[in-house]
């Protein structure tokens, strides 16, 4: 089969079709408004090479002009998805690409017309590809596999297109739109089937990326405080634990809240989700680096450090339990207060497990609420610690 015009305009119909369909039912599924803009984007350049078509009937009004604003159209399709994916704001004037290109309906037609359009509407496409590719710099952060893709697919388009405009200023170059005649359009229509297929393929594989992305955060996040689940904290502990040493000891604090079942039962359970809320974001204002915090279940929570020390759980357990009654003391009225009871371990010895060591300090915690509560109780299972506490 001959790559003619017209053959390249047909297989650009049939890929096309294929990606917004495929792009609209990724759509219906997970409601992300880039495959949206990005399913309509591939439904225009459809229905632009079909208008395309009609330049061999003769019939070239639809045939060139709404066709090439169809594929501007496309394109800003395309940014505005890329806009909506990464999460950016685009400035106004990206909104008069299309109302600019309408203006050029009012160019006069003459030798130099068929040069003057497919420079212009190059430029444009050029340009909006170009601004695509720049939003999906990692900026600090990491790009899936089919995000990087897109990325440099959406460059080289861009980059091509900006050299196809150029090239109108080459002498001898033959251009022929309504004729689709000149070596420049055939490079453009084999150029144009390949980017269809690239940049469908990249889109897909970025949304789906992030899908998963998210339903593997979802899976592992507490839904209530957004912190990690028990299941989460326990796959996480590991490599923490591996890395405890005489060096770089670490510390679990087991969290509970004291007389938390009064707040349910006198203000509602919205009240005590909203504690439990608070006092979620609290552990996490305090939370250093390299350490993991955990909801358990109910109103137990747990921390584990890293590069631990005594005065480091003293003062993260006395400062979270000093901002905890300051908000139960001015919210709720209980019989008793709301306070915060912590048991804590410091070790220098990876534990057997988790489970063990969360053992050793649920002790602490129970010694903590047997000794009246809203306190916090630290075993120092460390070398020193454990020879401080040996008789003289």
């Amino acid at each position: 089969m001959a790559l003619d015009p017209v053959t390249m305009l047909v297989l650009s119909l049939a890929l096309a079709a294929s990606a917004a369909l495929h792009l609209a039912i990724e759509w219906r599924s997970v409601r992300a408004p880039a495959l949206l803009f990005w399913s309509a984007g591939f439904a225009t350049i459809f229905l632009g090479c079909g208008l395309s078509l009609l330049r061999t009937s003769g019939i070239l009004i639809l045939g060139i002009w709404f066709a090439n604003g169809l594929l501007i159209f496309a394109h800003w399709l395309f940014l505005f998805g890329v806009a909506r994916f990464t999460d950016t704001r685009l400035s106004r004037g990206w909104y008069l690409i299309v109302p600019f290109w309408v203006a050029l309906l009012l160019l006069p037609e003459g030798p130099q017309w068929s040069k003057t359009m497919l420079l212009v509407n190059s430029l444009l496409v050029a340009a909006l590809a170009l601004r695509a590719s720049l939003l999906l710099q990692p900026h600090g952060r990491s790009l899936s596999v089919g995000a990087v893709q897109l990325r440099f697919v959406l460059l080289l388009h861009g980059l091509f297109y900006l050299l196809k405009g150029l090239s109108v200023f080459l002498p001898g170059t033959l251009l022929d739109l309504a004729a689709l005649r000149g070596q420049i359009i055939q490079i453009s229509l084999v150029e144009g089937v390949m980017a269809i297929m690239l940049i469908a393929v990249s889109m897909t594989g970025s949304e789906r990326h992030r899908r998963e992305k998210q339903m593997a955060h979802l899976a592992a996040r507490d839904p209530l405080t957004a912190l990690y689940n028990r299941r989460a904290f326990e796959v996480r502990a590991a490599a923490l634990l591996d890395e405890v040493s005489v060096v770089t000891p670490g510390a679990l604090l087991l969290i509970d809240v004291d007389n938390f079942k009064p707040v349910n039962d006198l203000h509602g359970h919205t009240a005590g989700d909203h504690l439990l809320v608070t006092l979620s974001e609290q552990i996490r204002s305090l939370l250093p680096e390299q350490a993991l915090a955990a909801r358990l279940g109910g109103d137990e929570f747990a921390i584990l450090l890293k590069h631990a020390s005594r005065e480091r759980v003293e003062s993260i357990g006395n400062a979270l339990r000093e901002q905890f009654n300051a908000v139960t003391s001015a919210s709720f009225s209980t019989p008793q207060p709301v306070t915060l009871s912590i048991g804590a371990s410091l070790f220098d010895q990876p534990p057997g497990s988790l489970a063990v060591l969360i053992e050793q300090v649920d002790e602490a915690l129970y010694q903590s609420k047997r000794g009246g509560r809203d306190t916090l109780q630290l075993v120092d299972r460390t070398r020193l610690g454990v020879a401080s506490r040996q008789p003289v």
